[in-house]
């Protein structure tokens, strides 16, 4: 479901499928132990086609604890449903999104 790699100074994380509420659960403790690292982190979401509130909300959760630590939370390869609606929910205006 999802792959982690230190890629330069970043950390790099692919999801793979749905990011929803059991993804979410699933990949709670992951999201934990990259904020336990010093580097930024970097999300690759070219492989995800649907996200929901749950999605959101934990990357939303995860954005603000890396801000607070003064790191910060990109996410890459955003297409179809997931950017439509981060962009609708003006998220980019706050988290680094490309397609």
């Amino acid at each position: 479901m999802s792959v982690l790699a230190k890629v330069e100074a970043n950390l790099s994380l692919e999801i793979e499928g749905s990011l929803d509420a059991l993804a979410v659960e699933i990949l709670r403790p992951r999201f934990n132990s990259l904020v336990q690292d010093k580097s930024d982190v970097v999300i690759d979401m070219s492989r995800i086609e649907f996200i929901d509130s749950s999605g959101i909300g934990a990357i939303v959760f995860l954005f603000k604890r890396l801000r607070s630590m003064q790191r910060k939370l990109s996410l890459i390869g955003v297409h179809g449903q997931p950017f439509e609606l981060l962009r609708r929910l003006r998220i980019d205006q706050s988290i680094q999104i490309s397609e």
